[in-house]
């Protein structure tokens, strides 16, 4: 088995965007438009398992903010944070404030160096991916990816496999040349439903879920190199 080709997920893989982005942009977003809704480290940690930032505001407006969800407007309303968190989290990432997580950067610069195809499949917006890359790795970083699929691309998002099965439809590669990386359980049950091989990189959020079936599992802080990567898929192949 040779290894092709390496497909990242970006929420808690590339960067630690929930923590540090999202939940920022949407707490501010929540004050701008006059309500009192908050969400803490802990408090979102939990409203991670509703995969999607539109689908996260509507379950907490229906279980946390009934009053909210009831009022005939609440869609437009939700429409319109969403938008407002969107320009937030923009504008973090133009101030440099998303860094990718410390051992990212340089797997990702070695792969391309060493003529390994780069994908990323995730649930989040193709703009908020782009822009990220660009804001860490240079202007062009996008281009370096031969896909980016995001949660626009498939109908169901994780932990369905459908965007993982997207991209390697577009890459045109059986799932035993690629290998998966991925922070959550939820992204690990849409690769292995993928049927492809997965190393998890435990983030912030994910530190006490379970990743039974993961070929490798880091914690948190633990260096992934492409050295070990290409050890480890001779070794299982």
């Amino acid at each position: 088995m040779t290894l092709r080709a390496l497909i990242f997920d970006v929420d808690g893989t590339l960067a630690n965007t929930e923590r540090d982005g999202h939940r920022p942009a949407f707490n501010a977003a929540f004050a701008e438009v006059g309500l009192s809704w908050h969400w803490d480290e802990a408090l979102y940690g939990k409203l991670l398992n509703v995969a999607g930032g539109r689908e996260r505001l509507r379950h907490y407006a229906e279980h946390y903010d009934t009053a909210t969800f009831q009022h005939p407007d609440c869609a437009a309303l939700l429409d319109r944070i969403y938008a407002i968190k969107t320009r937030n989290y923009q504008r973090l990432l133009a101030a440099g404030a998303i860094p990718l997580r410390a051992d990212i950067g340089q797997l990702i610069c070695d792969a391309r160096t060493e003529g390994l195809r780069l994908a990323i499949a995730s649930s989040s917006t193709n703009q908020n991916i782009v822009n990220l890359l660009r804001a860490n790795l240079g202007p062009q970083a996008d281009s370096w990816f031969d896909v980016i699929a995001t949660g626009d691309a498939v109908a169901a998002k994780k932990p369905a496999p459908d965007i993982y099965q997207w991209t390697l439809s577009s890459l045109d590669l059986p799932p035993r040349d690629c290998l998966a990386i991925e922070d959550s359980a939820h992204g690990l049950a849409a690769s292995l439903s993928a049927g492809i091989p997965t190393v998890i990189t435990i983030s912030d959020y994910t530190l006490n879920e379970d990743f039974a079936g993961a070929r490798m599992v880091l914690p948190p802080h633990e260096q992934i190199t492409l050295e070990r990567l290409r050890a480890w898929h001779t070794d299982i192949g």
